[in-house]
């Protein structure tokens, strides 16, 4: 399988975790963490369920990956996740030590790989994460649009 074609499957699965989010009344954001083409941990947005401002989908899917290595370190893996990350979320990319980060949507309000900062283009930082944006862009996309277009 090519990596287009991994990449593809993963964020299907985000998608997923994205749609279960929705169902909760979150935003439908979901994350993915993989190393070795196998899913580490999945997780979606929960901020208003767990009353966390950190509850963000990246944050919970990086918790589970560091609580089933035993290691807030996460080498070799890459996260999936449908919208482009916030400064929060980035930053904990970093320390974390992904390798890379794939996302869907742009967030052209708060993206914080591109769309208002590159916290991942900063040489000073001491570990650099390769990042992907657009894959999956318009599914991701539709799904936050659909979202927000029912409850207004």
């Amino acid at each position: 399988m090519t990596q287009a074609e991994l990449d593809h499957q993963f964020m299907q699965q985000a998608i997923e975790q994205a749609q279960l989010a929705a169902l909760e009344g979150e935003v439908p954001v979901g994350a993915v963490l993989v190393r070795d083409g196998k899913v580490i941990s999945k997780a979606f947005n929960q901020p208003i369920t767990h009353h966390d401002p950190s509850a963000h989908a990246e944050m919970l899917a990086l918790r589970g990956a560091a609580k089933a290595e035993e290691n807030y370190r996460l080498p070799g893996s890459t996260l999936y996740v449908t919208l482009e990350p916030c400064t929060m979320c980035a930053g904990a990319m970093l320390h974390a030590r992904l390798d890379r980060v794939v996302y869907g949507a742009p967030d052209p309000k708060t993206g914080a790989a591109g769309s208002v900062l590159d916290v991942f283009s900063s040489k000073q930082i001491n570990h650099q994460t390769t990042v992907e944006g657009g894959v999956m862009g318009e599914e991701c996309g539709q799904l936050l649009r659909s979202f927000f277009k029912e409850r207004r």
